[in-house]
Parts: structure tokens; sequence; C-alpha cells
């Protein structure tokens, strides 16, 4: 007889460890975009597709597996894999200031899932994307702001209407893309219904 623990986080199926390692991998190929396309950074923000992948992580996985193919691209990175933006990793990426974005991307994630586990309407996808990447600006950001304040080497005339400018160029691009993930996780749900939808 399963207990009510079991009943609420069953076991992960091969197929789900699949998911999560594909979702980390594009974690990975989203992180460095930059590296292919160098105009794409501003300030000290790499613009990268890493939000995109996250968020489509917990709308097409739920919030447990997407959370956890997001804490596995970030573990890769800090055990050293060269994965995170610019191709950088190591245990010294957590004092860097955009290090903030990386935890957020499980944040996001978890966000996005719970809230289409609840509703499985095209509205609540979109809403799910929106709201996961304002989390992702919101804590992303005064992660950095602070870090930059406390530890990081600051850049001249740094302020906090400066690291929230620095997130403006990547905005459009990050609306567009939740726009996206929300049809197409919608779509890619309908066909391969991995996530139960209450």
């Amino acid at each position: 007889m399963s207990t009510v623990s079991e009943q609420s986080h069953p076991k992960l199926k091969m197929v789900d460890i699949a998911y999560i390692g594909i979702f980390s991998t594009l974690m990975m190929i989203g992180a460095n975009i930059t590296s292919f396309v160098p105009f794409m950074t501003v300030g000290g923000v790499p613009i990268t597709l890493q939000t995109f992948f996250a968020i489509l992580a917990g709308l097409i996985l739920g919030s447990r597996k997407g959370a956890l193919a997001c804490t596995v691209y970030m573990c890769i990175g800090l055990a050293g894999a060269p994965v995170f933006a610019r191709f950088g990793g190591g245990f010294s990426q957590l004092l860097s200031p955009t290090f903030g974005f990386i935890i957020t991307f499980i944040l996001a994630a978890y966000v996005a899932g719970l809230m289409v586990e609840r509703s499985g309407t095209k509205k609540s996808y979109m809403l799910a994307a929106f709201i996961a990447t304002a989390i992702n600006y919101l804590v992303g950001t005064n992660w950095m702001f602070i870090a930059y304040k406390l530890w990081a080497s600051a850049p001249e005339d740094f302020s906090y209407k400066l690291a929230w400018l620095w997130m403006i160029p990547p905005l459009p691009k990050d609306i567009v893309l939740a726009i996206f993930a929300g049809i197409l996780a919608y779509r890619l749900q309908k066909t391969l219904k991995i996530m139960p939808i209450q």
C-alpha cells in the first residue's frame, strides 16, 4: 500500500529522466548562444535562451520535473562543466553577479509548471510563461545588483537603475519567447501528455 508521500511524489520513470536530460542539455545550448553571437551581451548580462528553455521545461514537464531539469543543469555547471554563459563553469560561478539568474531558472520552471498543472487552458500556459519571465527578471536583477554592491567589482557609476537598464535589451526577446513558449508547450502537452493536468 503506497503512502501519501509516494502518491504526491511518484518515482521518476526512465522516460522522465530522458526528458529531464533533454531539457538540461537545451539549457546548456541556450546558455552559450552568446559564444556564437558575440554582440548578444549588454553590460554584464549576456542575452541567452536559458529563460526560454527553463520556462518550457516547467510548462511541458511540470513543476517537479521542470525544476529538476534546471537543477541538474546548475549542478553540472557548478561541478566544473563549461555549460554556463560564455562557457563558464565551476564552483566559483556562485560569486558571479549573474548567478542569481541561474537560480531563478529553477524557480521559474517550478512556478510555470505548477500553474499549468492546476489548469490546462491555453490562457494558463501564456500567463504561466509571463509570470515565470517576471520572476526571472525580478529575482535575477536584484541578485545582480546586490552582488555588485557587496562582493563583485561593480562597473563605474553602477546603480540600481543601471542594473535594470541592462535588462531592457533582452526584454523584447524574452516577451516574444514567453508567448512562443506558452503556445508551443500547450500544443506539445496535448500531444505528448507528459504531465497530468487537473
